[in-house]
């Protein structure tokens, strides 16, 4: 294929806007499915996508499109729209040369709109705004038009108005993606360059690597050298995504495809890394992707502590399909072995949980999450920690520093108040109020990142009514008065219950925690004590009194010795199990930590 007959192109918008639903539309108007293979969000294949009806992985699909007597091949890619998978746009941003932004005809400009617009426009892509879901029966299509221009710049003139339901408007969207969108820059007799976007374990055929190319070609049989790793593969099979894996003879300059080489090393292969010619190799890589910065922690066991292996195996997967997530063994004094998981926020932490549990079957046992913090030590070095239990208890901290996010909320004019309340309650600094027409604004504050990822999103929803999006960026790192919360069950700590707190949160996080795990964990033969603790203080204590067994119900009258007797012995047994008898907690006690935000 020439080229200047090639357009690649991303669809981003805020969640819910139609993003799955317009692709679905390409794909059936250009034949690439039947009507009888069609469903809807067919690119949103994996259990969990469907389930929640979100899309969670970003999808590229190959089409071909006839326009004034030409066929143009058009690569696309269908993206996710939750803040915790912007780091899955930004890699397919990467990728393309244009982008087509949608908007809701009656929700309009969102918090993600926004983001996802900026980073489009940081990218130097050429971007096709469209207002969809016109068909709606309240569409505030002229509101929408008005806010496009204030807050994104956009003239109306250049905006489509479609819908991906009805399938209105679909012509119009080919014809500007292959007049507004540039044809792939290709250098010619350059030697192959291909970037990896993407990758997934096939359990017959070893590491299916995604690639767009930016130079040269790839033919099977080839050999290719990956510029990261170092290592030499023969290639086996190229194709194409239409929307399943098609092969095809080689994948030539601008194209988007795959390449299997049968890879069974799951390390072996890094998105961002360069494909290159062993034979002819480029002088330099290009430039890739920003690592993503995990910000949320969490650890995760195996139920059987025979499942380690298992667990590893399937996390390693995991993660070649998903480059945000990552993960390092770690032992637990009350869990044993597992992992110290790192995710992007908490949607992005349920569906790796999720994705585990039910796509490889594996039980899992998870711990509350952190976020990360910085330690600034005496001795003037900085330390980040991301496990309570990496904090030193000897002291030689100067300053404890908590990740501080910038907070983008698009919410009704009539919940400015609340949301300016609800952000007081949780240490926020406000920046800026604009207003984007008579019925809505936009709210920035400077919010410590542990106060955001729990559920700061609910909260938004419930004093909006449903209506209050968010977007938030980490900007830096900021000292507050932090302490380590100890929880200790029968004198003894737990190390997987610990969290960090404000100080002056510490008092009451401490005592409803307590009595949560008070509900939590079953009563035993002995007495037992669940305490919260600051260093050596003891905050806040609750008592679960030992079951009670009637030793005496076979005695019938008679002298009160014998009673006496079965009493004292009983005691003495109680007091032995007290002394060595081993607390069960179960796992929902571990995430109580989660459930005492707003108590």
């Amino acid at each position: 294929m020439d080229p200047q007959y090639i357009r690649n192109f991303s669809i981003v918008a805020h969640i819910d806007h139609g993003k799955s639903t317009l692709a679905d539309q390409l794909l059936l108007k250009t034949g690439t499915i039947t009507e009888r293979e069609f469903r809807e969000q067919l690119l949103d294949d994996l259990d969990v996508e469907r389930e929640r009806g979100i899309t969670v992985k970003a999808r590229a699909v190959a089409i071909n499109y006839k326009y004034k007597g030409q066929v143009y091949e058009l690569n696309f890619v269908d993206t996710p729209g939750h803040v915790d998978f912007h780091y899955e746009v930004s890699r397919s941003l990467a990728a393309c040369e244009g982008a087509l932004l949608l908007v809701d005809a009656f929700q309009g400009v969102q918090a993600q709109t926004v983001a996802n617009a900026y980073a489009a426009i940081n990218s130097n892509l050429a971007i096709i705004p469209c207002i969809n879901k016109i068909d709606l029966p309240i569409v505030r299509t002229d509101e929408v038009l008005a806010e496009m221009h204030s807050v994104l710049g956009i003239s109306s003139d250049e905006v489509l108005h479609v819908s991906g339901k009805a399938g209105i408007g679909i012509e119009s969207v080919f014809a500007a993606i292959i007049e507004r969108v540039p044809p792939p820059k290709v250098t010619p007799g350059a030697p192959l360059r291909a970037l990896v976007f993407d990758s997934k374990y096939d359990k017959f055929r070893g590491v299916v690597t995604y690639i767009r190319i930016m130079d040269g070609e790839i033919v099977p049989g080839t050999k290719i050298k990956f510029m990261k790793a170092g290592t030499t593969h023969e290639i086996l099979e190229v194709g194409q995504f239409r929307p399943n894996n098609v092969k095809c003879d080689r994948l030539g300059p601008g194209q988007v495809g795959y390449l299997i080489a049968g890879i069974k090393e799951l390390g072996a292969v890094h998105v961002g890394d360069t494909i290159t010619g062993a034979a002819n190799p480029a002088p330099e890589p290009l430039p890739g992707y920003h690592p993503p910065q995990q910000m949320v922690f969490c650890g995760m066991y195996p139920i059987e502590a025979t499942g380690f292996e298992s667990l590893r195996e399937e996390l390693q997967k995991l993660s070649l399909n998903d480059a945000s997530f990552s993960f390092l063994p770690e032992t637990s004094d009350a869990l044993g072995f597992g992992f110290r998981c790192g995710f992007l926020g908490m949607l992005h932490m349920e569906i790796i949980q999720q994705r585990l549990e039910k796509e490889a079957q594996v039980d899992l046992i998870q711990t509350a999450p952190n976020v990360t913090y910085e330690l600034l030590m005496l001795d003037g070095s900085v330390k980040r920690v991301d496990n309570p239990q990496e904090i030193p208890t000897t002291g030689g901290i100067k300053e404890f520093r908590e990740p501080i996010v910038r907070v983008n909320f698009i919410v009704p004019a009539d919940s400015i108040g609340p949301i300016m309340q609800l952000c007081a309650d949780r240490r926020g600094i406000y920046k800026s109020t604009e207003y984007l027409g008579t019925q809505r604004a936009q709210l920035v504050y400077e919010l410590p990142l542990s106060e955001v990822i729990y559920d700061m999103h609910d909260r938004l929803k419930s004093v909006t009514r449903g209506y209050g999006t968010m977007d938030y960026e980490i900007i830096g790192f900021r000292d507050a008065d932090l302490v380590k919360l100890d929880i200790l069950v029968k004198n003894e700590k737990v190390d997987a219950l610990a969290t960090i707190v404000h100080r002056s949160q510490a008092d009451r996080r401490g005592r409803n925690l307590c009595k949560r795990l008070k509900q939590e964990i079953a009563k035993h033969m002995f007495e037992i004590a669940i305490q919260a603790a600051i260093g050596s203080r003891i905050i806040a204590r609750e008592t679960i009194s030992a079951m009670r067994k009637n030793v005496t119900a076979k005695c019938y009258g008679g002298d009160i010795t014998r009673k006496r007797k079965l009493w004292a012995k009983q005691a003495a047994g109680k007091k032995r199990l007290k002394q060595f008898g081993q607390v069960e907690i179960p796992q929902k006690a571990f995430l109580s930590v989660l459930e005492v935000g707003d108590d």
